[in-house]
């Protein structure tokens, strides 16, 4: 498991709950210690309790060589640089798993074609787990679901297997590029859902978001080869409802700051996690540029962090946008 931030920790929980030894790789020494001997990850989960089958080290070398599954959990835009060390490291015949959220800067890729690019690994060795995977939630073992994505169905039924809990139910699905994208887009989303509660907006407003940010992703999706259907599922709308709903989200809590007045980089100095949308917005946008996909609320967004337009102005021109028909392809 690389490496040992919130989620990271959290999905080392399910999956040594569903059975397996974990080696946890962690940058901080104190931490190591604290997951080894105190069976506690004292930086993002102090109150969580981790099984005895959790290890820690600081060392990803033994942990890779010996890993069946190569689980990634790092923010988007280190991805690259950080896998060019430790696919050298890794078993011949691993599987890669990512649970990142993101589009690379520059590339446009998606996490698990960065994953294939740059370990060198065919499609079907990789798996993608995305959807309403609030992580303090989770680590409570409250009931959640998520789909493990690949283009191979034994990858996708193995990696599902390695973390079913009686509080974690995966499921399946043949549609990377949906899965993908659903949690890439909904970062996006979730950051004007944030705006929105930040200028005192209510539910018809926040409700009417998450329809349109659908109708966006859902469009960029289609665009890139997904299945329509992906995105009524729990990695479209089922993702998009938790992150954009619920104060657990770094992204919505990023946009709620930004809704109150503050600048990006004054939001950045307070918030030490990372909001994934904020970096992910402009590639995301890249990418949709290239298919010929438009979407206004993503593009607002990026306006309001990169350009200094005020949240409500933002609001005030999607809402003055030509009326149309609900469904129409380039919307």
């Amino acid at each position: 498991m690389l490496t040992a931030g919130s989620w990271g920790t959290v999905f080392a929980k399910v999956l040594a709950d569903a059975g397996a030894r974990v080696d946890l790789v962690a940058r901080d020494g104190e931490v190591v210690r604290a997951i080894n001997d105190h069976h506690v990850n004292p930086r993002y989960l102090p109150a969580v309790g981790l099984p005895d089958r959790v290890h820690a080290s600081t060392d990803p070398g033994p942990a890779l060589a010996a890993a069946r599954l190569v689980v990634l959990a790092v923010p988007a835009q280190v991805l690259r640089p950080a896998l060019a060390r430790w696919a050298p490291l890794a078993a011949p015949d691993a599987i890669y798993v990512s649970l990142m959220k993101g589009i690379e800067a520059g590339s446009t890729l998606r996490m698990s074609q960065v994953i294939a690019e740059v370990a060198q690994v065919p499609p079907e060795r990789v798996a993608v787990v995305s959807g309403p995977n609030l992580a303090h939630e989770i680590a409570a073992e409250h009931p959640a679901a998520t789909v493990v994505a690949s283009t191979s169905a034994r990858t996708a039924q193995l990696v599902q297997a390695a973390c079913w809990t009686p509080y974690f139910r995966p499921y399946t699905s043949a549609d990377v590029t949906g899965c993908e994208l659903g949690g890439a887009v909904k970062n996006v989303i979730a950051l004007a859902a944030g705006m929105l509660a930040g200028m005192g907006f209510g539910t018809n407003s926040e409700a009417s978001l998450i329809t349109r940010g659908l109708a966006e992703t859902q469009r960029l999706g289609v665009a890139l080869g997904a299945h329509p259907m992906t995105f009524a599922g729990l990695a479209g709308l089922g993702d998009l409802v938790a992150t954009c709903g619920s104060t657990l989200s770094r992204n919505r809590t990023f946009g709620e700051k930004l809704g109150r007045g503050l600048t990006l980089r004054q939001v950045e100095a307070e918030q030490r996690q990372i909001a994934e949308g904020v970096r992910s917005c402009r590639p995301l946008l890249a990418l949709a540029d290239q298919h010929g996909v438009v979407m206004p609320i993503a593009r607002q967004v990026e306006r309001v962090l990169y350009e200094g337009l005020p949240p409500l102005e933002a609001v005030k021109e999607l809402m003055s946008r030509e009326p149309g028909p609900e469904y129409r392809p380039s919307a």
